[in-house]
């Protein structure tokens, strides 16, 4: 696995929308929250769209401004606005020859993780779900969840906390971090950019889901094999779920728990990842420990 350089300041970071369109005012905060931490902006041309549709751009337009970024020598990371929908329509059509001579840190999280599993399957680089610019608007570097970025950005390890939840299986794990947004993790199974997950540790989060697709997708996910051999499994923030008129019948939580329940490697429910303001920033590919007891719930960068 190889890791992009940290920052320093003075480095400058591109900022793109490569999935759904995202309005000025939601980001200017992020840009001068950047700037205040010593960093230059450099703004792709999906940052001011003239779009009218759901996305920044068209697919070409997308394409290309994120390929911009991508082999710019000065810009040495890139944060992307918001996820939404439409990294897989041109995944594909990326070129990753001058980024992989030249590796920098991506971040993003959702339709990102497109993105990051992309990164570490094919080009066996580490990248950073993290925090979106709207994130910035909620306290920008007082919020512990966007300073988290920026220190993971200047190179510092990151320790994170968890409550311990009823539902946890104890035990350690150690090994590389994969995950992100569940949908999307499904959705990838079959193709060239899904994640190997024997061996790993997995982190799941999701947003905005009937329960029975959230039943749905952790049983395609059981079926396809990612929840075997795991070294650990971290679960996540699964927010503003939705119900069928005639219910389902479980809680997120009992529907995640019924399907891993019977694992021999440590879960841990409820851990600060999500859609919502918790949301710490974490390194794809890097090696963490994972410890779950009674009492505490760790997760630790080992680099």
């Amino acid at each position: 696995m190889i890791y992009p350089p940290y920052l320093q300041k003075g480095d400058t970071i591109g900022m793109v929308c490569p999935a759904g369109f995202m309005a000025p005012e939601k980001w200017q905060t992020c840009v001068q929250t950047l700037q205040d931490w010593g960093f230059n902006v450099e703004l792709g041309a999906t940052m001011n769209s003239a779009s009218t549709t759901y996305f920044s751009g068209t697919d070409e337009e997308r394409k290309l401004d994120l390929q911009r970024m991508l082999d710019d020598k000065k810009i040495k990371a890139i944060l992307c606005g918001r996820g939404g929908y439409g990294m897989g329509r041109i995944i594909d059509q990326l070129d990753f020859k001058k980024f992989e001579r030249r590796p920098k840190w991506i971040i993003g999280f959702s339709d990102i993780t497109v993105l990051h599993a992309h990164l570490n399957r094919v080009c066996g680089i580490a990248s950073i779900h993290g925090p979106m610019a709207a994130a910035f608007n909620e306290g920008g570097d007082e919020n512990p969840y966007v300073h988290s970025l920026k220190a993971m950005l200047l190179g510092e390890k990151s320790e994170y906390q968890a409550t311990p939840h009823p539902f946890n299986i104890a035990g350690t794990a150690q090994g590389r971090l994969v995950g992100g947004n569940l949908s999307l993790i499904a959705h990838l199974v079959g193709t060239n950019s899904a994640y190997k997950t024997k061996g790993k540790i997995l982190f799941l989060e999701d947003v905005g889901e009937l329960l029975y697709n959230v039943d749905r997708m952790f049983y395609q996910l059981k079926r396809a094999g990612l929840l075997d051999g795991l070294a650990g499994l971290v679960l996540g923030g699964f927010t503003d779920n939705k119900d069928t008129e005639r219910p389902f019948g479980q809680t997120v939580e009992e529907i995640l728990h019924h399907l891993v329940k019977d694992r021999d490697y440590p879960v841990c429910f409820g851990f600060p990842v999500s859609h919502e303001k918790e949301n710490y920033a974490l390194k794809v590919g890097a090696r963490y420990q994972l410890l779950v007891s009674p009492s505490e719930v760790r997760l630790v960068d080992k680099g």
